[in-house]
């Protein structure tokens, strides 16, 4: 089968689309024909050899972990019943940008007839993080809330997320274009955080901000940071910057505000299933922006324009 693959850290183009061995189906496993994956900004960063603390990858590897399309084979223990249906899944590890991807069978859904490939695959990845985010921010109703990074995939899910639950939601995002695909999903407010003292417009426009959703890192995190009134809640979750948001965690005790981090997302992971997060799409709870389905030899280019930040939300990669 063919695969797109990482030969050796370094820029989008040691990505090659190569020959690679087929994946057999073990023990509670099935093997999907793949039609779409995602592509993630994380997975960038691994490819340049980053994160190597949370991510246990060495070239050569498949990247990619959410896969749509038909079940090829199932492995022992599983329904047949499940081949030619039409799924959508995660792989352990990675491997999801190939013609053919094993996943758990624990992880597969279904899909109804009235939701395409696409937009579940466009949803599920920053769904999950959205609803687990959800669960484990205090209530937003009436709430003061800034998202950063807020015209990522998963920034303009939390954006409707948060709108639903009757925040007031201040997006901060790069740039005129993005400011105005936030602001289309829900936010009430929109700062260009690229601006010198972006974060004395949040101030202005809140008096102070009860919750964030930081997807955004580095100098950006320390300055959405800046923003918490004493007692409030501060996610740190992204690092398009580099690194997790840099703030002051004797400070955060000092003036009662909680903190989390991606591993306690990561360790909540229980508490969402990929089932509530296509329940959710289907509810129109959750509507996926897509801005580019890129075709399968243009996985490189697919990261280097979410690198240059060239993308209205998500990125998807079309295998057949």
């Amino acid at each position: 089968m063919r695969a797109a693959v990482v030969t050796e850290f370094g820029g989008p183009e040691v990505i090659e689309v190569r020959e690679w061995p087929e994946p057999a189906a073990g023990e509670g496993q099935v093997v999907i024909d793949a039609e779409v994956t995602d592509v993630i900004w994380v997975e960038t960063a691994i490819r340049r050899g980053l994160n190597r603390e949370y991510f246990d990858v060495t070239p050569p590897y498949i990247p990619g972990h959410s896969v749509g399309g038909r079940v090829h084979a199932v492995g022992p223990g599983i329904d047949e019943a499940w081949i030619g249906k039409t799924v959508i899944g995660r792989t352990e590890q990675f491997g999801a940008h190939a013609e053919r991807v094993a996943v758990p069978a624990d992880s597969l859904v279904e899909l109804p007839e009235q939701l395409d490939v696409e937009t579940a695959i466009a949803a599920l990845g920053d769904g999950l993080t959205t609803l687990l985010l959800e669960k484990s921010a205090p209530d937003l109703a009436g709430k003061e809330v800034l998202i950063t990074a807020a015209a990522g995939g998963m920034g303009l899910l939390l954006i409707q997320m948060a709108h639903k639950a009757g925040a007031h939601v201040v997006a901060a995002a790069r740039g005129q274009a993005k400011l105005d695909l936030a602001k289309a999903q829900g936010a009430d407010v929109v700062i260009d955080y690229t601006l010198p003292g972006w974060e004395k417009l949040v101030l202005e426009a809140t008096n102070g901000v009860d919750v964030v959703f930081e997807g955004a890192g580095g100098a950006f995190g320390a300055a959405a940071f800046s923003t918490v009134k004493d007692g409030g809640w501060f996610s740190a979750h992204g690092t398009p910057s580099g690194s997790f948001a840099q703030y002051d965690e004797a400070e955060a005790k000092r003036r009662g505000i909680t903190t989390q981090g991606i591993r306690d997302v990561q360790a909540d992971s229980y508490q969402v299933s990929h089932s509530d997060v296509i329940g959710r799409v289907l509810a129109g709870d959750l509507v996926p922006v897509i801005d580019r389905v890129f075709a399968f030899d243009e996985l490189g280019e697919a990261h280097r324009a979410i690198e240059d930040r060239a993308l209205l939300g998500k990125a998807l990669l079309r295998i057949r």
